[in-house]
């Protein structure tokens, strides 16, 4: 799709002059602005099908040689199941400063394909022909937005009752502005600046279990890493290997600059090669992340006899996301800043990495006797690495959840409302969950070296509730939340928060 607009401007400005008598006169606003999207989604069973890619079954097939490794490459071969893929564009133009008329839909000023939504740069043919104004003290900005979106999600089946579920998605945002001046039909730009935003998912499983808390591996490797990207970046500039600054880093590349700093960082939790891990704080392709459920036990007799249901499930989530990052005013090719570093084109306030196992394992399951039984271990991290002052934020959790369940069948209740007594019968459904959960938060100063425990606590969880159908429509629930923390720095005391009571619902619906 795609749109134009052309916005008139204001006659109270047509007569505003400068202290030169240059006259502003009636300037106009052009806006263009077009959206792209695809959307795909594949039953590949159904390909698999019409090429006749298809286990051999029966008897008379599994007495023959070679069936069994047929069938292990077709399955392999028709692992994917299902794929879905979306991808959407924003595109849009502000030029202010336009001096002409509208035209026939704009076929004439400033042309179709600008109609159109197209997004062709045409601020220097517009300046060149004379469309723009020449007003020395315009100050409205040029301005383009572009944005994508991409996701997708993929179902992969490797054995019977695995289901696997791939997704991985990834946005980025970029808003540049500029003032201009246009002398003798030139358009010159004037401090050109870009905003923006990115995420990504990514994958960090190799420094997941690295450890945490104070001694930690992978921030080591940070520390370490940075004088191998600083000799690196070196060597391009061409920098002599002997030029080094106090710290014994390459001189314009020292240990804090941000092009040292952000492939470090992302080397370290990623488990990259630091030797050869790309400079670029962006990614380009998003790395899937997963959800998983096995229930193929159920297909045993001995599970069947015991168990209703019987699950095992795994989640993997991580993100890699940088905020706000913008344009850097004051730089110029080959300048350094007052650190002695060089200086880099674009600013990035922080960096961020996230990571959560939800779950890193769950068991469910259901007895013949209705008994539920659930356990469930959770793993988290957030790093965010702050350019402004060399900090990084580290945030991890694990949390532990036993969960209980029972349901009580025609459960009788006499009742001697009105007068008349009266016989409710239903089943009463009790859940009970235990949860502990340790977080920690510490800042790690890349400057100083040093380590510090801010935040965190160990919080225990109980949760028990019963409800109880009294009639289609009555239903009473009790509830009990006991939450007790007891928190890791000494100036926060421990809490016990207590919450109990009961619910009547009552529907008066059908």
């Amino acid at each position: 799709t795609g749109n134009f607009n052309w916005q008139r401007g204001s006659s109270s400005l047509a007569n505003v002059a400068d202290d030169n008598n240059n006259v502003l006169g009636i300037v106009h606003t052009l806006q263009n602005a077009n959206t792209i999207q695809w959307n795909g989604n594949a039953n590949m069973r159904t390909l698999y099908s019409a090429l006749g890619l298809r286990k051999k079954t029966g008897n008379a097939a599994k007495k023959k040689p070679g069936v069994k490794i047929t069938n292990t490459l077709v399955g392999l071969l028709t692992a994917l199941e299902r794929l879905q893929f979306t991808y959407s564009e924003n595109n849009g133009t502000v030029l202010p400063g336009y001096t002409q008329n509208i035209g026939f839909l704009g076929t004439q000023n400033p042309g179709m394909e600008f109609a159109l939504g197209r997004q062709k740069d045409i601020r220097y043919e517009a300046a060149k022909r004379g469309w723009l104004t020449e007003f020395p003290n315009f100050n409205q900005a040029y301005t383009t937005v572009y944005n994508t979106d991409m996701n997708y999600n993929a179902t992969i089946g490797l054995l019977q009752g695995l289901q696997l579920d791939l997704t991985g998605n990834r946005s980025y945002s970029a808003n540049n502005a500029e003032n201009f001046s246009v002398i003798n039909s030139q358009y010159n730009s004037l401090s050109p600046r870009l905003f923006g935003n990115f995420e990504i998912s990514t994958i960090l499983l190799r420094t997941a279990f690295s450890g945490s808390g104070l001694d930690s591996q992978a921030f080591e490797d940070l520390k370490a890493n940075r004088l191998i990207i600083a000799n690196r970046l070196a060597t391009i500039q061409g920098i002599a290997s002997g030029n080094v600054d106090a710290d014994g880093f390459p001189r314009g590349f020292g240990k804090n600059n941000q092009a040292v700093l952000i492939p470090a960082f992302l080397a370290a939790y990623t488990g990259a090669n630091p030797n050869s891990v790309t400079f670029d704080a962006k990614r380009t392709f998003p790395l899937p992340n997963w959800n998983m459920q096995y229930t193929g036990l159920m297909r045993l007799k001995s599970f069947k006899k015991r168990f209703n249901r019987f699950a095992i499930a795994h989640g993997y989530r991580a993100s890699h996301t940088l905020n706000a990052f913008t344009t850097n005013l004051e730089y110029q090719p080959n300048a350094k800043d007052q650190s002695g570093n060089f200086m880099n084109k674009v600013l990035f306030t922080n960096i961020n990495l996230v990571e959560q196992f939800n779950p890193l394992v769950k068991v469910d399951f259901e007895l013949k006797n209705s008994l539920q039984v659930s356990a469930e271990v959770r793993k988290d991290r957030a790093l965010s690495l702050s350019l402004d002052n060399n900090l990084l934020t580290e945030t991890s959790g694990d949390e532990w959840i036993v969960g209980l369940g029972y349901r009580i069948k025609n459960v009788k209740f006499k009742s001697n409302i009105g007068g008349k007594s009266t016989t409710l019968k239903g089943d009463v459904n009790i859940k009970g969950d235990l949860s502990l959960r340790d977080n920690i938060t510490l800042i790690r100063n890349l400057d100083l070296l040093s380590d510090q425990v801010t935040a965190g606590q160990r919080l225990w969880s109980l949760k028990v509730s019963a409800d109880y159908a009294l009639s289609r429509n009555f239903t009473a629930l009790f509830f009990y939340d006991h939450v007790f923390s007891k928190f890791a720095i000494s100036t926060a005391f421990p809490q016990t928060n207590i919450r109990s009571g009961i619910t009547l619902r009552y529907n008066f619906g059908n």
